[in-house]
């Protein structure tokens, strides 16, 4: 039997609340920042810093604007994330079958 390479595991996604947002994200074209926070019921702070690395490896995009005079901040899936997204269930899935 062939052993599964751990490292192939996207460390990024992996983590528990970066996987929540992850999943929540492939389903939904764009969500705003409360509408995930209540979702995946996390904390403003633990939210924010999760998004931002996210952010920072390209896996998603913001948009702020305002919206009657409060900001707004809506994410959503790159291609990249999407496509790490999928390598990742992939990785998972042959993971599991061995």
């Amino acid at each position: 039997m062939n052993g599964f390479d751990y490292q192939q595991i996207d460390d990024v996604i992996h983590s528990r609340l970066r996987l929540a947002i992850m999943s929540a994200l492939i389903t939904a074209e764009q969500m705003e920042f409360i509408t995930l926070r209540n979702l995946i019921k996390a904390t403003d702070g633990n939210l924010s810093a999760n998004l931002k690395k996210l952010e920072e490896t390209g896996y998603i995009s913001v948009k702020k604007e305002f919206i009657n005079r409060k900001p707004v901040s809506s994410y959503s899936l790159t291609q990249q994330g999407k496509d790490a997204f999928a390598v990742y269930i992939e990785n998972l899935e042959r993971l599991i079958k061995k």
